[in-house]
């Protein structure tokens, strides 16, 4: 079995997954940044617990992160408890992929590893859609990362309404019927759903024009997306397990023989 840890700002994501490459379960909880290694090692062994799977039959590693703080507490407490240290998405790892960054380790692990995923499993020319704290929009060309646009995610946005707004609550995202809202919770909620599926078309249709290219593939992972796209003039697909699916992909192609550097 393989196990896949993407650790984000708000959640961590585990993944098992068999050597074949079929999902046995997927976990998210809340990111703790004050974790020990111990607390760390309970809370991975309180996963497969609740999944009724075994930490003796992981036999490989990878671990993704856009936390620094974390990143170590994790990596320790999985070799604490599978022997292994798992490999950690960076500078230095195979992808397949080229990579036209300025500064290679500035490109987030999460979309290193959703791209390698859309590359893998959706026809290119692609543009990848990731919705979490920020929202990132990736352009791919056959197996080329051609750059990216970050925008503030919803929850950012909501919040600094909240926040700077004295007459305005703090709420969370929810359906969204009409436009039109009523009373301030639907107001707020509408402003985003329709503003930022606005953005999203913008956006993709901006890619498009800097590439050169129209996009065949536009898919998206994370939180409150699909509320998003169904109001967006563009199809987007979603794949909500996009990310974990492409950090699966990477531990195979640096750990198969023949593959390793």
């Amino acid at each position: 079995m393989i196990l896949a840890v993407d650790i984000g700002n708000t959640r961590t994501t585990f993944a098992l997954f068999t050597q074949n490459g079929q999902l046995s379960f997927l976990s998210e909880l809340e990111t703790d940044r004050k974790m020990t290694d111990d607390q760390c090692a309970i809370r991975i062994l309180e996963v497969f617990q609740l999944y009724r799977a075994d930490i003796e039959d992981v036999k490989g590693s990878i671990l993704s992160s856009v936390v620094p703080p974390v990143t170590g507490t994790y990596s320790r407490a999985i070799h604490r408890l599978t022997g292994n240290a798992p490999l950690v998405v960076g500078p230095g790892l195979k992808t397949g992929l080229n990579i036209r960054a300025d500064v290679h380790n500035q490109l987030g692990s999460d979309i290193v590893a959703s791209s390698v995923a859309a590359v893998a499993l959706y026809p290119t020319p692609a543009i990848v859609i990731i919705s979490h704290t920020a929202v990132s929009f990736s352009y791919l060309s056959q197996s080329a990362f051609e750059g990216c646009a970050i925008m503030p995610g919803m929850g950012i946005a909501l919040e600094a309404l909240s926040q700077n707004g004295a007459q305005l609550p703090h709420i969370s995202m929810g359906r969204v019927d009409s436009p039109l809202g009523r009373n301030t919770v639907d107001s707020m909620r509408a402003g985003i759903v329709y503003g930022y599926s606005g953005a999203f078309d913008r956006l993709i249709e901006t890619l498009e024009s800097a590439a050169g290219t129209p996009a065949v593939t536009v898919v998206a992972t994370g939180e409150n997306v699909p509320e998003i796209f169904r109001r967006c003039k563009r199809e987007i697909s979603y794949d909500h397990d996009l990310l974990v699916h492409g950090l699966y992909l990477l531990y195979r192609k640096n750990t198969q023989k023949g593959n390793r550097r």
